[in-house]
């Protein structure tokens, strides 16, 4: 029993280094500076202050599927970490190192989704959705240059995929945790030494390579 509980404890600290790596969110660094997210990271909100920001935010048609994502995004993220913790209470008691640390890789990783999303808020608010509309319009009419009206496009359009991007990034959190809940579920039958020849656990330590061959 004891060494399946100190494999559990090794997949899920490679779980957390891929979580909260670069990796995972490499495509909005791309776009904007890495200082932006880390200047949100000491701003606390609960997922209810997100709800209610992002339904603030609903008159912007541009993002109104996003925004409903979103939404549903968080839903799902709750669901599923409390399923996480009550499998690991089935294994663990509360007071136990082993739990409080697994605890703790969950919050991390809603700190990395969280924080995620306070960057898509950001861009939201940024975003200008009549002047936006008004040049879409102006490019049909040709009162403007093809060059200038280009240029203002594209910054739009960055706008517009970096916010895919950051959802697509949630949906990858969502998606390993999945893997986790998975694994974990079939946690009693699962002999020393096996649970990292899981093919979720394979998959993990794959991507972990990959963020560290990026980060270098």
């Amino acid at each position: 029993a004891g060494g399946a509980l100190a494999t559990v404890a090794t997949a899920f600290g490679s779980a957390f280094v891929f979580l909260s790596g670069a990796g995972l969110i490499y495509g909005n660094y791309k776009l904007f500076a890495e200082s932006e997210r880390e200047a949100q990271a000491d701003k606390i909100m609960t997922a209810e202050d997100y709800i209610e920001e992002l339904n603030e935010r609903r008159d912007l048609k541009t993002f109104e599927k996003t925004i409903d994502l979103m939404l549903d995004q968080i839903e799902r993220l709750q669901k599923k970490n409390k399923i996480i913790r009550d499998i690991l209470l089935q294994i663990f008691s509360a007071s136990e190192m082993s739990y409080k640390k697994f605890d703790g890789v969950i919050s991390e990783v809603e700190k990395i989704f969280f924080m995620n999303n306070r960057s898509i808020l950001n861009k939201l608010d940024a975003f200008d959705e009549e002047d936006y509309l008004f040049i879409r319009k102006k490019r049909e009419s040709e009162d403007f240059s093809e060059k200038f009206m280009d240029e203002k496009i594209e910054v739009y359009n960055k706008y517009i995929t970096f916010v895919k991007v950051a959802t697509e990034d949630n949906e990858a959190i969502l998606l390993k945790l999945d893997k986790l809940l998975l694994e974990l579920s079939g946690l009693n039958s699962v002999e020393s030494g096996q649970l990292e020849k899981m093919p979720g656990m394979i998959e993990i330590d794959d991507l972990i390579k990959q963020t560290t061959n990026y980060k270098n």
